[in-house]
């Protein structure tokens, strides 16, 4: 005989109505540990998601930006092609000759000159900026150098004269300027490469 048979029924019933409270309490539990476990799931996929969202309106802003900056780079390098003729004209005539050129060769010079000026204006306030060249260290970034100028006073690799002038859309070359730089100076020591060109500056909040 088992030690349950010989239990009285009183005594059985106790120990039936305390297990079933226990099982009961353990139900009870096993929700609210479920509804925990499902809420830290749920946080750490909303920040996630937040993360995911940020991180994508920042590559749209820097695409859009890029494209606002960059759209106008093939244009704008065949309208220095424009200038660059409008230039050669003009400096193909000696002063002498517009000194004592008749009034209509003097409007035509002087428009021009004008039409020079406008160009340049537009291409500035569409993003495209000169680079200073001349007098500052070369730099293969933004210097093309295409001859060499014998020069002991001044260090080795200085743009001396500019044949070609470079420009840059938003910090990125549109075309390099094209030196002569120093040869026979002075060594200098190697510099770190600028973010931007010389003489240009990036808007920040673009």
């Amino acid at each position: 005989m088992s030690d349950n048979d010989e239990m009285p029924d009183e005594v059985r019933t106790i120990d039936d109505d305390a297990t079933q409270a226990n099982a009961a309490d353990s139900e009870m539990l096993d929700p609210v540990e479920a509804l925990v476990a499902e809420n830290t799931e749920l946080k750490d996929r909303l920040l996630r998601l937040a993360a995911e969202m940020e991180n994508l309106r920042k590559r749209t802003e820097r695409e859009i930006a890029d494209t606002r900056n960059y759209a106008i780079s093939g244009f704008a390098r065949d309208m220095l092609v424009v200038t660059d003729n409008l230039s050669r004209a003009l400096n193909a005539v000696p002063e002498e000759a517009r000194q004592s050129a008749d009034e209509n060769v003097k409007s035509l010079i002087e428009g021009i000159e004008m039409t020079e000026r406008e160009t340049y204006r537009l291409l500035q306030k569409h993003g495209v900026e000169p680079i200073d060249a001349e007098g500052e260290k070369f730099d293969p970034h933004w210097h093309q150098a295409v001859f060499e100028i014998p020069n002991p006073d001044v260090p080795e690799g200085t743009v001396l004269k500019v044949m070609q002038a470079g420009f840059a859309i938003g910090g990125r070359v549109l075309r390099p300027s094209m030196v002569g730089i120093s040869k026979g100076g002075p060594k200098t020591p190697p510099e770190p490469k600028p973010e931007t060109a010389p003489g240009v500056e990036i808007d920040k909040q673009a």
